[in-house]
């Protein structure tokens, strides 16, 4: 995949026009620790008003079973959360599924070696050789990015011992911020743990979270370098990231201070309105470092009887932390979704891709 340039422009919530270039380089092919071959691919977002933000992209088998499709032997137990029997699947022994619907714990697994490889990728070993373990800290906001293991795949790599600074950060309603009637709200931040001395010496945050709208992840970067003011680089670890979601993240008021660099599955994310957090693929195949992969996702999708192509309303995170805690809850946000913009539920489309 060579390098690809996408101007965007849109209107924030306040009104006010977000313009800018996404910059995607070349793909690079590295071996993979397990075996086999990965991919990383270099990025910048950059915007009018004057600041970037660094985006690496990494194709390995695990982040493309996460972003596109995958086969799995019948399975009786996630069969009866979808709706179905292997009756109604007609002798077959095998399904192919979207990452959707990679669920609970079985996500978590894939996760695990998806991240070991990301963090053993060339694009971040000049950090490890700068930095030593009591220079870096990984700070996972609850809940979906606890389940990323990014200080286990920093241990395997490097065998370093990072301290783990759990945060919970989201959104609560406020009518008194003028047009978000939202604001962010850290309900948790377990850094007692380390003294001031330590704090000081802490010049690496690997920050592990998806990022949907962006309001969680500026504020959660504003609130590190507040509290770990020798913090000078920021990594953060996103397997899903929109292009709006970004924007917000570059527009950090803490940006000039701080070198933010964000790493993502794959592909980034189309923010579909009116609710930002519905994320689907983009179409164009320069976005994704296997077009192929996207082509057959797409293909899995279809179209809905009005001849609408669904893969540009199904969102790739839908409950976002909820596939990692509660895989009943993520089909039924699914088949919500589904049945009011398609008229179809998950079941009807396992079955069509029988044929």
């Amino acid at each position: 995949m060579g390098y690809f340039s996408y101007p965007f422009s849109f209107l924030e919530v306040d009104s006010s026009r977000v313009n800018g270039v996404l910059n995607l380089d070349p793909a690079v092919r590295y071996p993979l620790r397990g075996g086999g071959e990965g991919v990383y691919r270099r990025g910048a977002l950059h915007l009018d008003a004057g600041t970037q933000l660094e985006v690496v992209l990494y194709h390995n088998p695990a982040s493309a079973t996460f972003m596109y499709l995958h086969e799995e032997n019948l399975d009786a137990n996630l069969l009866k959360l979808i709706g179905l029997s292997d009756v109604d699947l007609k002798g077959a022994v095998r399904l192919t599924l979207p990452g959707q619907l990679c669920l609970g714990a079985r996500r978590a697994r894939l996760i695990d070696q998806a991240m070991s490889e990301i963090i053993g990728a060339p694009v971040l070993a000049p950090t490890f050789e700068q930095f030593k373990q009591h220079n870096m800290a990984v700070f996972p906001i609850a809940r979906e990015g606890l389940k990323y293991q990014v200080p286990e795949a920093i241990n395997g790599n490097y065998g370093y011992y990072c301290d783990e600074i759990i945060l919970d950060a989201h959104h609560v309603f406020d009518s008194s911020v003028p047009i978000y009637n939202r604001k962010v709200e850290m309900t948790l931040f377990k850094d007692k743990d380390l003294d001031q001395r330590q704090k000081d010496k802490i010049r690496v945050a690997f920050i592990a979270d998806s990022i949907a709208s962006g309001l969680v992840m500026k504020e959660v970067i504003e609130r590190i370098k507040e509290r770990f003011d020798g913090v000078e680089q920021v990594e953060v670890i996103a397997p899903l990231a929109t292009v709006r979601g970004l924007c917000r993240v570059a527009r950090t008021s803490c940006m000039r201070d701080l070198r933010v660099r964000v790493h993502v599955f794959e592909t980034l994310l189309n923010a579909l309105a009116p609710d930002y957090y519905y994320s689907a693929h983009f179409a164009e195949p320069e976005f994704h470092i296997r077009p192929d992969l996207e082509m057959a996702y797409r293909a899995w999708w279809g179209q809905d009887a009005s001849g609408t192509e669904i893969a540009e309303t199904a969102c790739a995170g839908y409950g976002w932390s909820e596939v990692f805690y509660s895989p009943r809850k993520q089909i039924e946000m699914i088949n919500n979704q589904l049945e009011a913009r398609h008229g179809l539920k998950i079941s009807d489309l396992l079955i069509r891709n029988l044929h």
